[in-house]
This record gives structure tokens, sequence and C-alpha cells, in this order.
């Protein structure tokens, strides 16, 4: 047969309690408000890495921002203006004629000259400067209008006026 249940039957046991809507809205601003708390707080990726990395901030001292960290003083100062540099220049600026003054007078350039003169060869760097340190002698005389020639041509000068002297002579 039947056992008989524990619980009476009644009006009130057999419907389940049903909410009324004030207490459904209630629960849901409940619910809402829990959830509104889960994400990172305000301004978590402007204020750099999260408190929830303890150890790893622990061992990076370092500003994540980019960047130089030097300050900037954004007012009027009475700091000094930087200079702007001149080009350092190998030699300074000379007159033609004082620069081949300088080169004839040169004693390395005389040294390696007498070393080619008596037969020695020189290695690629000491020709490479000999012949660049030539090449603007050559450039400098072209420029004063002087020439290696000037003793030759006045020897042939005088051998031809020898030569009219004597066929004038002569006759």
């Amino acid at each position: 047969m039947k056992k008989p249940t524990s619980a009476p039957r009644g009006k009130s046991s057999a419907k389940a309690h049903r909410k009324s809507r004030e207490e459904l809205n209630i629960e849901a601003r409940d619910r809402k408000r829990d959830k509104k708390h889960r994400g990172h707080a305000a301004g978590s990726r402007a204020s750099g890495e999260s408190s929830g990395t303890s150890g790893k901030s622990a061992q990076q001292a370092k500003d994540p921002r980019i960047g130089s960290k030097t300050p900037i003083p954004l007012g009027v100062t009475d700091a000094p203006v930087t200079k702007q540099h001149k080009p350092k220049s190998e030699k300074p600026m000379l007159s033609p004629q004082a620069e081949l003054d300088l080169l004839e007078n040169d004693e390395r350039l005389d040294a390696l000259l007498e070393r080619l003169e008596a037969g020695e060869a020189l290695n690629a760097e000491e020709q490479s400067w000999v012949d660049a340190r030539l090449d603007r002698i050559d450039e400098l005389m072209q420029q004063l209008g002087l020439s290696y020639d000037d003793e030759d041509e006045e020897e042939e000068d005088e051998k031809q006026e020898d030569m009219m002297r004597l066929l004038k002579g002569g006759n």
C-alpha cells in the first residue's frame, strides 16, 4: 500500500513560491552589481603593469613607458643656448701660395721622394699618400700659373738666342 508523505498537502506547498516583480528586480540589480566589478580597475592601461603580477614587478623596476625620461623645461629659462658645431677641416684654409709652400717643405714627402729616387719600393699607403700630395701640388701650381718647366724653358730660350747670334754673326 501507499505510505503517507510527511509533508501535508495543501495549497501553499503544492505551488512553489513565486517571486514578485520587485524581488526579481532587486535580484537582477544585485547580479548586475556583481558583474560590474569583474574587470580590471579603471585606468589600468595607462598606469602600466597590473598589481596582480607582484613577482615580476619586483624584478622589473624599469619604467614601462617608452621615450626619454629627462625633464624638459617648459618655461623660459636662462640656460645657455647650444652652439652649432663648425665642421673641423683637416687643415686651416690657406692661400694657394701658402699651401704650396707647406707642401714643398714637407719633410715626410721629401723623405719618401728620396726613397723613390733611390729605387726603393713604397707600400700602397705611402704610395697613395705621395700621389695625393703630388697631385695637390700640380693643382696649386696650375692655379698660380706656375709650371715645373720654367727653368728648362729659360735654358731653351738662351740656347735659341745663342744660335741666333751665331747665325747673325757668321754672316
